[in-house]
């Protein structure tokens, strides 16, 4: 009785083992596969074969694993795998390409004083997603006369996802909208699969609020969304600058775009840690539709009203279409919306 319970305790571990490397084997390889296919650069036929070799690699080290050669079978994966990751840390994002002509420049800041000029602000006047008239323009701001901060949430894929769209007022009611977005190439598309696998940059891009918020309320059709944040003054320039800093380190050293890490909502967050704002961990900054719920459950919007209530206020299509992108836009897509009654930080 005795050499069978020894027997038995030394095979737990043995099948913890066994269980580790079958796991860290199938993780691995969906990983590689993925990313021979998404990446490797060849047409679709040959990077499909190299997918699929891989794929049967880790198919075939999976049934070694259950008999005597399981080391010398994960040693051999492990150097197949290890040469893919070498090739994987080579690639790099591109620089100069056929970008889409709403992402093909990346907006830069200087401060001199209290004043910031920004070059590359983007204003593009909609009327579809492929008839419009292209701006580009230099902008300045007097950064004493920032008031808050606004935030918008664009639905284009049910209630789970959405665009994370920043906005700074000033005095006199201009906004500047800022926007992480995927630098796409002509023809290109945003795939949430395809740019966990170093697919596209990543661009900022700021913007006229007509422009960066109007062509998704007003010609793309998504279910847009705007909560006023509680900001001080203070809280809102630093922020600001974060989003300057950020911008024109991209524009010398370009970086890819994420679906999981480096994001709209995941780059926004990181800038509000860097300036001291508590932004702890939630799973809602990864599935971001609800960030609505967040940001009311940490008193940054508006909690006088039942969230509910709030949410119901914060749609802007039937104000966006009615306005039609007139110049009052960015003033009467906030009609009725509910404002903290003293925008401090919290």
């Amino acid at each position: 009785m005795q050499l069978s319970q020894g027997a038995g305790l030394r095979f737990i571990p043995r099948t913890i083992i066994v269980a580790a490397l079958i796991l860290m084997v199938v993780v691995t390889s969906i990983w590689a596969c993925l990313a021979l296919w998404y990446r490797l650069p060849a047409a679709d036929i040959p990077r499909g074969i190299g997918a699929a070799l891989f794929g049967l690699l880790g198919l075939v080290t999976l049934i070694i694993l259950f008999g005597r050669h399981r080391s010398k079978a994960f040693a051999a994966y492990a150097v197949a795998f290890a040469l893919v990751c070498i090739w994987w840390s080579t690639i790099e994002p591109e620089r100069d390409a056929n970008w889409a002509p709403d992402v093909v420049r990346q907006v830069t800041g200087t401060v001199d004083g209290d004043v910031l000029t920004l070059t590359g602000v983007r204003n593009f006047a909609w009327r579809s997603n492929t008839d419009f008239t292209e701006r580009w323009d230099t902008r300045t701001y007097d950064l004493t006369k920032i008031e808050g901060i606004d935030l918008f949430m664009s639905y284009w894929a049910g209630p789970e996802m959405a665009h994370f769209i920043l906005s700074f007022g000033f005095e006199g009611g201009d906004q500047l909208a800022w926007s992480v977005e995927v630098r796409r190439k002509v023809g290109g598309s945003f795939s949430p699969i395809a740019d966990l696998f170093k697919t596209n940059p990543l661009v900022i891009v700021a913007a006229d609020e007509r422009d960066v918020v109007g062509v998704r309320s007003n010609v793309r059709g998504e279910d847009v969304q705007i909560y006023r944040l509680r900001a001080s003054p203070q809280a809102a320039r630093t922020l600001l600058m974060e989003y300057v800093t950020d911008a024109n380190k991209l524009a010398q050293t370009p970086e890819f775009y994420n679906s999981l890490t480096t994001n709209c909502t995941t780059t926004v967050v990181k800038m509000m840690r860097a300036v001291g704002g508590r932004i702890p961990f939630d799973w809602r900054l990864i599935v971001n539709g609800y960030l609505p719920d967040y940001a009311y459950e940490h008193e940054a919007v508006d909690t006088s009203v039942p969230l509910a209530e709030l949410r119901e206020k914060a749609h802007i299509a039937e104000r966006a279409k009615a306005d039609g992108l007139s110049p009052d836009f960015s003033k009467a897509i906030r009609v009725g919306v509910p404002s903290p009654t003293k925008r401090s930080a919290p």
